[in-house]
């Protein structure tokens, strides 16, 4: 069976800096993969590669058996479809209702009639416990809500891929362990899910993998097990922490 997630060989540099360097790794279907790694070591990067906001100096990226990395716009835009983005700050359009915002993706991308975007609206939001809140503006929610309004707009074409970056950013522990659960239920629905994280409790609870990032290379991949009973001393200190940096 194909991966769902083929990164071969990433390699980028911004400024002269080289920030991935030679980043391989494979993501099966309807499987959680978390990218660990301190601040500033090139996840965020990563993940941007995988959707194509950013274009590798050498390497590949395959999602779903297609070659993103020199897709033209309309290639992209039709691959894009099957991802969904969460973005660390949910990224939520500010002059729009939550409801609007959840039913963007759905006028961008469907034939559907507004009686039925709505009713998808509604039904994501509701997915994530925000079925009281589709007429409220972003600038009403708390941290928390804003993330689940923000997993309600990625989910909103129901794409077999979700990229997540930084999930439990600026959250409390309780909200967290909320939105890792609403995570976890959309790989059981099928979802592959690629996260970017430095949490390293909510990297326990999601992922079936995890891959650990320092200084542009995968220094570490496996279960979350597996990583434990390293022998590396920067992957066993990493594991250790709370937060990992």
């Amino acid at each position: 069976m194909k991966p769902a997630v083929r990164v071969e060989r990433i390699t980028k540099s911004f400024g002269g800096r080289k920030v991935l360097d030679g980043v391989t790794f494979d993501i099966p279907k309807a499987t959680a993969f978390c990218l660990l790694g301190r601040s500033g070591t090139g996840k965020s990067v990563t993940l941007r590669h995988i959707i194509g906001l950013v274009h590798p100096d050498a390497g590949r990226v395959i999602i779903e058996g297609r070659d993103i990395t020199d897709a033209n716009p309309r290639e992209l835009s039709e691959i894009r479809k099957h991802m969904g983005f969460l973005f660390q700050n949910a990224a939520l359009f500010d002059s729009m209702t939550v409801g609007e915002n959840v039913a963007f993706p759905l006028r961008r991308h469907t034939r559907l009639s507004e009686d039925e975007i709505r009713t998808r609206a509604k039904q994501k939001l509701a997915d994530v416990g925000l079925d009281r809140d589709f007429d409220k503006m972003p600038a009403e929610l708390s941290g928390g809500m804003k993330k689940r309004a923000g997993l309600a707009r990625a989910m909103a074409l129901d794409p077999s891929i979700l990229l997540v970056d930084e999930p439990s950013a600026g959250l409390d522990p309780m909200t967290t362990a909320e939105i890792d659960e609403l995570l976890a239920e959309r790989k059981r629905g099928g979802a592959t899910l690629v996260v970017v994280t430095h949490n390293i409790p909510s990297a326990r609870a999601i992922g079936d993998e995890l891959a650990l990032l320092h200084e542009g290379r995968i220094v570490a991949r496996g279960t979350p097990g597996e990583l434990d009973r390293s022998s590396d001393p920067f992957v066993h200190a990493f594991m250790r922490s709370e937060g990992g940096g």
